[in-house]
């Protein structure tokens, strides 16, 4: 094992004394190419060109003398150390810091960022990329080849959003370009770059600029006067009656089993009054909300202004309107029947939910999903709402709940 191993971070300002020193005593350097063409690296020591962490950190720990890995940014956030001192290579490591590229970034920018989410887009990862971006007021994408501020745009396609684009930061050849999110996909952009991605509506007490924030990204405590899930239907403005079925327990139900999280896409086929849009947006999922009534959409958009989430909300009929929609992770149908049922199967999201008002429905629609490559669970929920003073029933309401986990993807 490496007598020494130290990580330097590197974000193109003269090296700290503490790095000089550290690679003076260097008898092997792991580094980009531009690392290794430092005049501080020592023209004696062993050179790795830095492609796979993994493959290097084994050449570090087999290797009998003083290690140096040289990094862009800070390496300890979304860097090398984590791999450096994974169990598997056993490496203790120094880290001399430096400034990450998101932090440049947003001091390019002159803009806060303790209320920004941070993300990291790979090819792999680009889509969740997107979601994240979809569904939040100000996120920092490190971008990668192949999944840059084009492929962004792309994605993003129909979402107005201002991209903030830093390239090379701490070069010579550093620029910072603003423009919408639209015009991107027109230009070729230099790697390393940062995307800062800001827009969308954050409501009327919004929480994308508070006076004293206390927690980074989104406070989990928004809106302050509202506590809890699967609020009664009047908090989303809805009316008494409005929407079969659509009572707050089935809510509850449904978003139990559809677990909405950061990074997924939703579907809400049949909006109504937004609250199941407006209840997964704010467990951090980018949703897309549909429905053919224009006054359902007119309420889900101001339920989400209210709630101060991010949806994009779609007026249109189901099947047909979803055709152009991006792939989704999860669904939800309030309606439609077995053809939205089916045409959602088609695009094989890993869950869909919906319900039935009848068993001869339910079974219907638990065929079309099970036909679809889905194992299916049906429930009988009845929920039966009283008058506490007298104690009578006020309300009931019973409904078929049929969840759907699609078989490639089950656990």
């Amino acid at each position: 094992m490496a007598d020494r191993v130290t990580v330097i971070g590197w974000d193109g300002s003269p090296l700290t004394a503490a790095a000089r020193s550290a690679l003076a005593a260097a008898t092997l350097v792991a580094g980009a190419a531009h690392h290794l063409s430092l005049p501080e690296v020592p023209p004696g020591a062993e050179r790795i060109r830095l492609g796979s962490v993994d493959l290097a950190a084994r050449r570090i720990a087999g290797h009998r003398g003083s290690a140096v890995v040289l990094a862009d940014g800070d390496p300890g956030f979304f860097g090398v150390v984590r791999t450096l001192r994974a169990p598997q290579h056993g490496l203790e490591v120094e880290v001399v810091p430096a400034v990450s590229p998101v932090a440049t970034a947003f001091a390019r920018a002159g803009m806060p960022w303790d209320d920004a989410r941070i993300v990291v887009a790979h090819r792999r990862t680009l889509r969740r990329a997107v979601n994240v971006c979809r569904a939040h007021t100000k996120v920092a994408v490190l971008t990668s080849p192949g999944a840059g501020p084009a492929e962004l745009a792309l994605l993003l396609e129909g979402v107005h959003r201002t991209f903030v684009i830093c390239e090379e930061l701490g070069t010579a050849r550093e620029q910072v370009t603003v423009l919408t999110s639209d015009k991107a996909a027109d230009h070729v952009w230099r790697d390393p770059n940062v995307v800062i991605v800001v827009g969308g509506s954050a409501g009327p007490a919004s929480p994308a600029a508070p006076s004293s924030g206390w927690i980074s990204g989104r406070d989990p405590g928004y809106p302050p006067a509202l506590r809890g899930w699967a609020l009664p239907a009047r908090e989303y403005g809805d009316e008494p009656g409005t929407g079969e079925g659509e009572f707050a327990g089935l809510r509850a139900a449904q978003l139990a089993r559809l677990g909405p999280r950061t990074g997924d896409l939703v579907w809400d086929i049949g909006s109504g009054s937004g609250a199941l849009a407006v209840e997964a947006a704010r467990f951090g999922a980018a949703v897309i909300a549909v429905d053919s009534d224009p006054d359902a959409c007119g309420r889900t958009t101001a339920a989400a202004r209210r709630f101060g989430v991010q949806l994009h909300v779609v007026h249109g009929r189901a099947p047909h309107i979803l055709e152009d929609l991006p792939e989704p992770d999860v669904v939800r149908i309030g309606g439609g029947g077995v053809p939205v049922v089916s045409a959602c199967a088609d695009r094989r999201p890993e869950r869909i939910v919906t319900h039935a008002s009848t068993r001869d429905e339910a079974e219907a629609i638990g065929r079309a999903l099970a036909e679809g490559g889905y194992a299916v669970a049906c429930e009988l929920l009845q929920s039966v709402e009283l008058d506490t003073g007298a104690w009578t029933e006020r309300d009931r309401s019973v409904v078929f709940l049929l969840s759907a986990t699609h078989l490639d993807r089950a656990p």
